[in-house]
């Protein structure tokens, strides 16, 4: 089952999206994790869906995070698909494409230009999710970031 997340669900969440966290090198901090969330959803700055367990509604198996940004060029919304994570013990069932296809269906609903994602250099894994799913690297732009 494919759920938006709430404020219920909040401390199972920010167990996994501490998983996701030191997954990219970060230090283990689920308090954080669990402030950035709350954050996130109380006032209403993402989107985030769970893939839950059916027959265990307190199990999230993995989520996917998505913000709302603008092209300025396209004059629409799109979706910043920031974060997608599927807990270990779960890989390799399909989740991570449901949660894809729940993201798509946001797009399509908010009428949004697209979904724009990044993902590491050696994250294979994910690339391999993102472009069986029909999301095509763009070989055209450069990236750049400002460290503040």
């Amino acid at each position: 089952m494919i759920k938006q997340a709430t404020l219920n669900e909040l401390d199972k969440l920010a167990e996994l999206f501490d998983k996701y966290r030191v997954f990219y090198g970060k230090t283990t901090d689920i308090e954080e994790s669990r402030t950035f969330l709350r954050e996130r959803i109380k006032n209403e700055e993402s989107i985030i869906y769970l893939a839950m367990k059916d027959d265990e509604v307190d199990t999230i198996m993995g989520f996917v995070q998505l913000y709302p940004i603008f092209t300025s060029v396209g004059l629409k919304r799109q979706w910043l698909l920031n974060d997608l994570y599927v807990d270990p013990a779960f890989r390799r069932k399909g989740i991570g494409e449901k949660l894809l296809s729940k993201a798509e269906e946001l797009s399509r609903q908010t009428a949004s230009a697209g979904i724009l994602l990044e993902t590491a250099h050696n994250n294979t894994g994910a690339q391999q999710l993102y472009e069986k799913y029909g999301y095509n690297k763009d070989e055209d732009h450069y990236y750049y970031f400002l460290a503040t």
